[in-house]
């Protein structure tokens, strides 16, 4: 078994929330949810928004990950005191998710701030057509000033409605959109070495650099009563965030303001959590990725002046393309070449295989007019292409 790589946070301090620019809050029902009475905790909700309105004033960008619309929902349809069938559980969420997006809206609009409600699956985050679909209308969301409340689809989704997808969904979410942390709010401050409430001798851990054989042992199933999906979903969000270059933190948050207890680290007087640290940046992760793709769907032949472009760190504009080779779909993962068949660049094309033949050579201002809609100006965007 290999040994956790922590650490207190004295040769290499820990993060804080200032450190953000682009975050993604996960909040759980029994925050959000009071489970006596189904009804949402407006006062801790309206603390919430209140650290969101912070943030942005400090210039980051917020997309909040929310669970609660079963919990929400049930009350209103008789469906309290008992468990749920499936298509009892779709009900309850299709007039809970009302209900939230309508406590969402109304408390950030104290703050003069746009709420927008997203509603997607696992599926819309790893098949990759929906997934840049999904990362367009949030990114977009955000240039435009608004905050993104995402749940998960409940009223279409089948098993994966059960306790802790919320966790590995904001993990994706963050991965999708190039997050750069990731803020799970819990019913526990962070990552233990054993279970606190059931052994005395449990040390916290407040940063943890690779999930270890070691790391992922001391997660357990959470004890009843417990909403969450216990540490084993955490950590499987974890490896999720990391692999995508984002920061993760497990935060208690049942406590009024949780995100401004975060502002601090614990030493000075911020709240106990615990970090979980990726070796590369977000935009690193992501390229590295691109770059380590083995199966390419097509090549894109380039002129001269591409080139040039690509290599000072500029797009792929469909001017500069000569030749479109294979069949791909937008978003597969196509190869660069110039006309002598030497490889420049791998990336993530903007438009399928036919499309891009039609455009191939055109201005960007031309793409509307000869596709019928007005796609990206870019063949490839640079966030999303590696040149060699």
């Amino acid at each position: 078994m290999g040994t956790a790589k922590e650490s207190t946070g004295t040769a290499a301090e820990p993060p804080t929330l200032l450190d953000a620019r682009r975050l993604v809050v996960k909040i759980g029902s029994a925050l959000l949810v009071d489970g006596a009475t189904g009804r949402i905790r407006r006062d801790w909700l309206d603390a919430l928004a209140d650290d969101v309105a912070a943030c942005r004033r400090r210039g980051q960008e917020v997309v909040i990950v929310t669970s609660g619309a079963v919990a929400c929902g049930r009350e209103h349809l008789g469906l309290v005191g008992r468990a749920l069938r499936l298509e009892e559980k779709q009900a309850a969420a299709a007039t809970g998710q009302i209900r939230l997006a309508h406590a969402y809206q109304e408390t950030l609009a104290r703050h003069d701030v746009t709420v927008a409600q997203v509603l997607v699956t696992l599926e819309d985050t790893e098949v990759r057509r929906r997934h840049l679909n999904a990362r367009s209308t949030i990114d977009t969301l955000l240039k435009l000033g608004a905050v993104p409340v995402i749940n998960e689809n409940d009223t279409v989704a089948t098993a994966e409605i059960r306790f802790g997808d919320n966790d590995r969904l904001a993990a994706r979410v963050a991965q999708m959109i190039s997050a750069d942390t990731l803020i799970l709010l819990s019913d526990i401050d962070g990552l233990y070495t054993a279970d606190p409430r059931k052994d005395p001798d449990a040390r916290h851990i407040p940063v943890v650099r690779e999930l270890t054989p070691e790391i992922e042992g001391m997660a357990g199933e959470p004890p009843p009563g417990y909403s969450s999906g216990g540490m084993v979903t955490k950590i499987a969000a974890a490896r999720v965030a990391l692999s995508a270059g984002c920061r993760m933190a497990i935060a208690k948050g049942k406590r009024m303001n949780p995100l401004a207890a975060l502002e601090k680290t614990a030493e000075d007087g911020g709240a106990l959590c615990t970090w979980f640290l990726p070796s590369a940046e977000p935009s690193n992760a992501r390229k590295a990725w691109i770059a380590g793709h083995l199966n390419a769907s097509g090549v894109l032949v380039v002129d001269d002046g591409a080139l040039r472009a690509l290599s000072h760190g500029a797009s792929l504009l469909p001017a500069g393309v000569k030749e479109v080779v294979g069949q791909f779909d937008r978003g597969d993962v196509v190869i660069v070449r110039t006309p002598d068949g030497r490889e420049v660049a791998r990336g993530l094309s903007a438009y399928g295989a036919e499309d891009a033949r039609r455009i191939a050579g055109r201005k960007s201002h031309e793409i509307e007019t000869i596709l019928g809609y007005h796609g990206r100006d870019e063949m490839i965007h640079r966030d999303d292409l590696v040149v060699r």
